[in-house]
């Protein structure tokens, strides 16, 4: 728990760009199994978020795990988006 004092005054606001950025990172993350494992079902997922978001890069990257992937695990993966998408 964040037990510390936030300085209003000094702090800078978020870009833009930011919140695609971070979805795009994590679709690199599970499509690159860095955690060991490689999640194509969730690397499709954020870089559909990325996308949605104006991210442009993250069409291509889930254009190409979805190569990989079966129709069941593309309608998983765009029904985990959609299921984010409502919650944030």
């Amino acid at each position: 728990m964040f037990q510390g004092l936030i300085d209003f005054d000094s702090a800078v606001p978020v870009s833009e760009s930011a919140i695609q950025d971070v979805l795009f990172e994590r679709g690199l993350y599970w499509a690159s199994g860095r955690a060991g494992l490689v999640d194509l079902v969730a690397a499709h997922k954020w870089f559909n978020l990325a996308a949605l978001k104006g991210r442009p890069d993250a069409i291509a990257m889930r254009r190409e795990v979805a190569e990989q992937m079966t129709e069941v695990e593309i309608a998983t993966a765009q029904r985990d988006a959609r299921a984010w998408m409502t919650v944030h």
